[in-house]
């Protein structure tokens, strides 16, 4: 009865479709999930939810600020906090609802609960859920990641929040604090902003987006300034302590120590690898000491036979749609299909507005190789359909090799950049060119344009600046 080819653990974005791809390939299938909603992360408190938001909160934002541009005159804009959170938490239901479906299509047994693997491990592996135990001859280890903490900041789910409690705030604060300068914070931070959130960012190193290019990173950072948030670059958090209603946080910055106080702080400094209670040190799984990360070989596979592990806990960017691609490969690779990830053509996505989307190196990384390259530039000033939509903050930049014009690597900031990307993806996926791009016909007036036009400003023959 519970006897399967196949058990994974977490039913986020990787493990579900893990689970599905392997029951299509003809495996018995179970998948085991702790919460009482499939789609891990992600759908729940991740991702989706704080999408939600973001469109929200930019849909009042735009009604305040840039409605009356466009000739809409709409009186007093008023927010419904509570609105606006029963819509997000709608669309999580109905995705998730949407992920339970897709299991019962595919003929997947859940089990709700944590997982945990019972030695001693053999050809056979056991994990036990519940009371139940379940048996497999493979087992893959899907659950995500976590919250980075600091020691001296510690959550109370009140005051001082990870990204799940601040997409949950049942008032907006006069005062939010954001440590950490990443994509989470900065995402969470320019929502809460929108909605009249004094935003103070505070970041350890000398600029935010420390993974993103540097003039992309740049032109954000202006951005989000004319947004109302502020930073303080190159300071460190020593402490963060609740006194009444509001939360006292010290700090050490380039002119020495200071002090500030909000109603409420949000730590995102990052994300490690969700290992723990699951039984890995006792049947013997390797994980590195330092990060928490799981070893694997090409194969998904850990130290110890028939236990593999996929997504945010391996190496590789933490990003949902990698998970995603992992657990297809995992699966097809278990029944001889060959399938390889290129985890250096994984397209990342930054949800402010306008978003910041990029795929390949930056241009410093470029630079530290040594390599021969060329770049062109489009900005989005002289974009028609951005001009139309009133949203012409941005640019696009190509980098291609300077020897054979082999596309390196694009980034964009601008309005609807996570779906722009995708051609570049494409393109790189294929081993395609600068010129391969310019060469292609792109509709008008569409955005797409500004990458033809960076992708042609590689051999300075761009046409429209």
């Amino acid at each position: 009865m519970n006897e399967f080819d196949l058990i994974v653990i977490g039913g986020g974005p990787g493990g579900y479709v893990a689970a599905i791809r392997a029951s299509q390939l003809g495996l018995k299938v179970a998948l085991i999930e702790k919460r009482a909603t499939l789609g891990g992360t992600c759908l729940n408190v991740g991702c989706i939810p704080s999408k939600a938001l973001l469109d929200s909160s930019e849909a009042y934002h735009q009604a305040k600020s840039s409605f009356a541009r466009h000739g809409v005159q709409i009186g007093d804009v008023k927010l419904d906090l509570g609105t606006m959170m029963a819509r997000k938490d709608s669309v999580v239901k109905g995705l998730t609802q949407g992920v339970a479906g897709l299991m019962k299509k595919n003929k997947v047994t859940v089990f709700t609960g944590i997982g945990k693997l019972v030695p001693p491990s053999g050809a056979t592996h056991k994990v036990q859920v519940g009371e139940q135990t379940l048996s497999a001859p493979r087992v893959l280890l899907a659950t995500g990641s976590e919250p980075t903490r600091i020691p001296t900041v510690p959550f109370d789910g009140k005051f001082i929040v990870d990204s799940t409690g601040a997409i949950a705030f049942d008032k907006v604060p006069k005062h939010l604090i954001v440590i950490g300068g990443g994509y989470i914070g900065l995402e969470l931070g320019s929502v809460w902003a929108r909605l009249g959130s004094k935003v103070t960012v505070l970041e350890f190193l000398p600029r935010i987006f420390p993974l993103a290019d540097a003039e992309i990173a740049d032109a954000a950072h202006k951005s989000l300034m004319k947004l109302g948030l502020t930073f303080q670059l190159e300071t460190k958090v020593e402490s963060a302590t609740v006194q009444g209603n509001e939360v006292v946080v010290k700090v050490t910055g380039k002119t020495g120590p200071a002090e500030f106080r909000a109603d409420k702080v949000l730590v995102a400094v990052g994300r490690r690898p969700y290992s723990g209670g699951l039984g890995l040190t006792e049947v013997g799984v390797k994980l590195e000491e330092r990060t928490g990360v799981v070893p694997v070989n090409e194969d998904f596979e850990t130290n110890i036979k028939g236990i593999y592990a996929i997504g945010d806990l391996i190496p590789g960017p933490m990003l949902a749609h990698k998970a995603e691609e992992d657990g297809v490969a995992f699966a097809e690779r278990l029944k001889g299909i060959k399938t390889k990830i290129h985890y250096d053509r994984i397209p990342s996505v930054i949800y402010i507005w306008p978003e910041i989307a990029s795929v390949g190196p930056t241009e410093e990384e470029v630079k530290k190789t040594g390599r021969e390259y060329r770049v062109g530039k489009f900005p989005l000033l002289y974009s028609p359909r951005a001009k139309c939509m009133d949203e012409a903050e941005g640019m696009v930049k190509v980098l291609a090799d300077a020897k054979n014009d082999k596309l390196l690597a694009v980034h964009i900031f601008g309005p609807r950049a996570s779906d722009m990307i995708a051609e570049a993806v494409a393109v790189m996926e294929f081993g395609g060119s600068a010129e391969d791009i310019g060469r292609i016909c792109h509709a008008h007036p569409t955005l797409s344009e500004a990458l033809k036009e960076a992708a042609l400003g590689v051999d300075k023959r761009a046409i429209h600046m």
